[in-house]
């Protein structure tokens, strides 16, 4: 008989139903019409009942299936008993019958901790720029982010009513990513995806010194991501301490399976080990293809005033 799929593999496709669960979560709430907004720091950090609906569901399914993974969600939450209703039992069975790269294939449970950002572009949603929002869930083994899942749930949401609304971006590393079409950036073209929402001084002069034919601004690292494997950006950059590691680690394994790269502003790799600490003080530049180009070009001025 077939050996049982290996623990990632396992988890990957929970994470990819549980995922699909979130979006409709995510849809409910809206359509419902009462967001239940609450400031977190200021106007740029929001709640919405969403987010904590979300991240309970996330983190409640995925703990009941591998208990003794280490889940580390945005939003700070009580542990109360979670109703059953926000329980996805299920997975993705064609996640499971692909082979688990050979490095990955004897993972314990606590050797992985998952990175979940149960709305990434909150602010976003609750001015309805519904194709901003994902849904991150990011694995990481040994520091290192090495699988992900990203569910836009409101992918399509302009296509008209008949169009199939959602979509759910997996990747591994070793394996590839799934989900959408690989493209690249229009070659010679410097189109720079940043911020929409947290724009400052530094933001916009590291911007300028890559000379950009043009800039995108938008909300959410999962959607910018995408933006460079969809091939409408040929880099992100945002020079700015704002981001965690929720935020990146679903990103940085999707991008890292199709050979792009993702780093702080620096250069330097990201950790994702437990007890690290959630900021990304040091800004992202992540890109699909040419990284070097891009990275030689930062100032120095604003790798200075950006400290890990």
């Amino acid at each position: 008989s077939m050996a049982s799929p290996a623990l990632l593999m396992r988890v990957v496709a929970s994470a990819y139903s549980v995922a699909e669960k979130a979006a409709t979560i995510v849809r409910n709430v809206m359509s419902a019409g009462d967001l239940g907004i609450v400031e977190k720091a200021g106007p740029n950090d929001l709640q919405t009942k969403a987010d904590r609906l979300v991240q309970m569901s996330i983190c409640a399914s995925l703990a009941r299936k591998f208990p003794k993974v280490t889940i580390i969600g945005e939003e700070e939450l009580p542990t109360d008993d979670v109703t059953e209703e926000l329980i996805e039992h299920g997975h993705c069975e064609e996640i499971l019958k692909k082979p688990c790269p050979a490095q990955y294939t004897g993972i314990k449970e606590e050797e992985l901790v998952i990175w979940v950002d149960p709305l990434d572009g909150t602010k976003e949603y609750t001015e309805g720029l519904l194709d901003h929002v994902t849904v991150l869930i990011g694995i990481a083994y040994g520091g290192k982010a090495i699988a992900g899942v990203i569910n836009q749930p409101y992918y399509n949401y302009e296509a008209g009513a008949d169009a199939v609304l959602g979509r759910t971006i997996w990747g591994v590393l070793g394996m590839g990513a799934f989900g959408f079409q690989l493209t690249e950036a229009p070659a010679g073209k410097h189109i720079i995806v940043t911020t929409r929402s947290h724009s400052s001084a530094l933001v916009n002069e590291c911007i300028s010194a890559l000379n950009p034919d043009s800039v995108i601004r938008v909300g959410g690292a999962g959607n910018k991501v995408i933006q460079l494997i969809e091939g409408k950006a040929s880099a992100y950059v945002f020079a700015s301490p704002g981001c965690k590691k929720w935020d990146t680690c679903a990103p940085e394994a999707i991008l890292h399976a199709v050979g792009g790269k993702l780093t702080d502003i620096r250069g330097n790799a990201f950790q994702y080990n437990k007890e690290v600490k959630h900021m990304n003080s040091a800004g992202v530049l992540a890109t699909l293809r040419n990284y070097d180009y891009y990275a030689s070009r930062i100032p120095n001025t604003v790798k200075q005033s950006l400290v890990p």
